[in-house]
């Protein structure tokens, strides 16, 4: 699959296949011959519909399970290969999940040192690595603050600052808006951009949400297990058309298929606007 630009490539799924189930009878192929690339910089998107593989593909991604069959390279590495797999996530791979999972009695910066812990760094470096990047994610003035203080949007950004702390080669998250009302929900994603944008961190969400999905540069589409589409993101006009085009009214359109109230000149002119964005 191609790629917007050429940057050096940070993850790369071979031929991933995840089946669950011993008996051929009880057996769920999960994920089917999934291969892709995610090159430095970039903020990708994935989307399906529920068993559709999206979160078995993080998971894999991650190292927190392992593929039937295929491989892993995050930064060249094989996953496989790697004898200390909790070592290698939390210098590699961090992760932020729908639920922020921070500990209650820390405050926000206690809870940003934890990944750094047996980092060989001394308390004064990791007390200003995180102070750092709870400055990033607007933050600052929230450090001394118990989860309990803080609202629902305020404590996963602290949950994306605690991803951060190792310098990750990517950042896998797993519907991290799932449980933010509208406005908490867009903080936490200009969040994500901004540490993209400026911290040049690779970026993997996972999204049931086409607006949350449109935030990222691409958007893989899966469905039973397979990578069946993949959107560069264009401007907010064009991905419209991309959702239209999707609908029952744009395959209606696309198939030539009678709008009872259209009038036939509007109908010629939609399916030319949607069959530019469906190819």
């Amino acid at each position: 699959m191609s790629t917007p630009t050429e940057q050096p490539v940070v993850v790369e799924a071979i031929n991933l296949t995840k089946i669950y189930g011993d008996s051929k009878s009880l057996q769920v192929r999960a994920l089917d011959n999934v291969s892709f690339k995610i090159q430095a910089r970039e903020f990708i998107a994935v989307m399906g519909p529920s068993g559709s593989g999206k979160s078995t593909l993080l998971h894999l991604i991650g190292a927190l399970d392992k593929p039937t069959s295929g491989q892993v390279l995050v930064n060249g590495q094989d996953i496989s290969t790697q004898h200390d797999l909790d070592g290698f996530r939390s210098r590699t791979v961090g992760f932020i999940f729908q639920l922020h999972n921070l500990i209650p009695t820390l405050t926000a910066v206690e809870n940003v040192e934890v990944p750094m812990q047996g980092q060989g760094l001394s308390d004064r470096k990791r007390r200003a690595r995180a102070a750092e990047l709870l400055d990033l994610v607007g933050l600052g003035e929230r450090k001394q603050h118990l989860p309990g203080q803080l609202s629902g949007g305020q404590r996963q950004k602290v949950a994306i600052a605690r991803a951060l702390a190792n310098n990750p080669a990517i950042v896998l998250a797993d519907e991290p808006t799932g449980n933010l009302d509208s406005a908490s929900g867009h903080e936490v994603l200009s969040a994500l951009e901004q540490v993209n944008r400026e911290q040049g961190t690779c970026l993997m969400l996972v999204t049931h949400d086409p607006n949350v999905a449109r935030r990222a540069q691409r958007i893989l589409l899966m469905r039973d297990g397979q990578i069946v589409q993949e959107d560069v993101v264009g401007d907010v006009y064009t991905e419209d058309l991309k959702v239209l085009a999707r609908s029952d009214l744009g395959r209606a359109v696309l198939d030539q298929k009678s709008i009872e109230w259209m009038e036939t000149n509007e109908e010629q002119l939609l399916r030319g606007l949607l069959s530019r964005v469906a190819k």
